[in-house]
């Protein structure tokens, strides 16, 4: 009974790491209208807990960002933008035309 208990308590602990997922979402960011705008952006972005990976597109104004969604969410993300100067909105993907 005690061997079961604890396999099942070590299965639950090791398992929740696992839970938690990689999101990747596209930010749209229209103000930034120079070509040093992108490092401040970033720089934002990359300060918010469980940000991975961040790319940000000067021509298309957006920032492309991966981040675990355990430790973090969308709206940080653009609060982080807005607090540094740059607002920005969960950018919808474009539907393909045949």
């Amino acid at each position: 009974m005690k061997k079961s208990l604890i396999a099942a308590v070590l299965f639950t602990l090791f398992s929740l790491p696992a839970l938690a997922a990689q999101q990747t979402v596209t930010l749209s960011v229209p103000g930034m209208t120079c070509s040093a705008c992108p490092i401040t952006v970033k720089a934002a972005l990359k300060r918010v807990d469980g940000v991975s990976a961040v790319d940000v597109r000067y021509e298309e104004r957006d920032a492309t960002v991966t981040y675990d969604d355990e430790k973090t969410s969308v709206e940080a993300l653009t609060q982080a933008t807005t607090n540094a100067g740059y607002p920005s909105t969960l950018k919808q993907p474009q539907a393909k035309q045949e």
